[in-house]
């Protein structure tokens, strides 16, 4: 084949993006396909088999490089914003549109749930079955404060080793912090840590070309293990957290983008896709944070520092989705449970899921 050949053949395959939709589309349809016992028994377990170890492959090979790709970013994060005096104004900045994002989306939850009632029409012991497996532990107000700042304050190799992200982020913003106040005398570390963080951008390139496998494998085993039966009868409750999950992120968090910056949605959607079906692939903020950076810095063009501080800390605190899906929750087990929470009862249902958001884990479990 010559050189010319080549050329035309790579001109007409599709890029990235287009592979991972099309690799998502075709993962939905053989899982559904599977899901409907169109397949021989055999046939369908080792297809399964087959997109589970593909599927775990992918996230694990994310999750290999998230732990450190977090603490990297953050501490060069934080020293370079402080080099260039702007670190009050993205600190300012980024908590105030986490603490705005947040209350928006339970706002969002809260007013959608109490208008649906979803839940009116059923009963507790319908999910008896589903219920059996699950522990339930109850915590005061100041146990569950108690237990969430000890959360916080750990061993940071042993963070790293367990993969609990948010620890990791609260060492690395304190020796961020301490490595500006070092001046001079933390160069040297902080460009070990900046050549460390670049190594793992690159290996994050290399992962990116299993992402069309990986979105596919994920998407298939997803959608093939679900119970349809128990589905349709939270088909309500389901629509609804998908409908102010859509609404939450296609119209509240865009128009935020554009009345703070200008920019149009489709700037964002156009320069974010592949991080936005992986998230949807694999149904974890944290393992996609790799992506994010990727896309923001190189389609978005948003400084490195910049994303480095927001995005590590925005996919383990700012967990937006997360938190209106508790809060909703709540109101449909009390819907279910025959119980009218008053305003001020829903109020505190909407402050314990913001605080508890921020502690949920950013990785599922693949099933192998």
């Amino acid at each position: 084949m010559t050189e010319q050949n080549r050329w035309n053949i790579r001109s007409y395959w599709p890029g990235i993006n287009a592979q991972i939709l099309i690799a998502a589309a075709a993962g939905l349809l053989l899982g559904y396909w599977l899901n409907g016992q169109n397949a021989a028994p055999q046939t369908r377990d080792q297809i399964l088999y087959v997109a589970g170890l593909a599927g775990g492959v992918f996230i694990d090979l994310l999750k290999m490089v998230l732990i450190p790709l977090i603490f990297t970013s953050i501490v060069t994060g934080v020293a370079h914003l402080q080099a260039h005096r702007q670190a009050s104004r993205v600190w300012r900045y980024t908590f105030g549109f986490f603490v705005l994002s947040m209350l928006l989306a339970m706002i969002l939850a809260l007013v959608a749930t109490g208008w649906v009632r979803p839940g009116d029409g059923l009963q507790l012991d319908m999910f008896a079955d589903s219920m059996a497996s699950v522990k339930i532990t109850q915590l005061s107000g100041p146990e569950f404060l108690a237990q969430f700042l000890h959360s916080l304050f750990l061993n940071p190799l042993q963070a790293m080793a367990n993969g609990k992200i948010l620890p990791v982020v609260v060492f690395a913003l304190f020796l961020g912090a301490a490595m500006v106040k070092a001046g001079e005398r933390k160069q040297q570390v902080l460009g070990v840590l900046q050549e460390l963080l670049e190594l793992l951008m690159l290996i994050i390139q290399w992962v990116m070309y299993l992402a069309p496998l990986g979105v596919f494998a994920l998407l298939t085993k997803l959608m093939a293990t679900q119970d349809m039966a128990l589905l349709r009868t939270m088909g309500e409750f389901i629509l609804l957290i998908f409908a102010i999950t859509l609404i939450h992120g296609v119209v509240v968090l865009p128009g935020l983008l554009y009345v703070f910056t200008r920019k149009s949605p489709l700037w964002l959607w156009r320069g974010t896709r592949q991080a936005l079906v992986t998230a949807f692939a694999t149904s974890s903020s944290a393992a996609t944070l790799p992506v994010s950076l990727k896309c923001a810095e190189e389609q978005l063009h948003v400084r490195n520092d910049v994303a480095g501080f927001v995005l590590p800390v925005g996919a383990t605190m700012n967990m937006d989705g997360t938190a209106l899906y508790e809060a909703s929750a709540a109101l449909f087990i009390a819907y279910l449970a025959g119980v009218d929470l008053s305003v001020g009862q829903q109020i505190i249902v909407m402050l314990t899921a913001m605080v508890a958001s921020m502690g949920a884990p950013g990785i599922p479990v693949p099933a192998w």
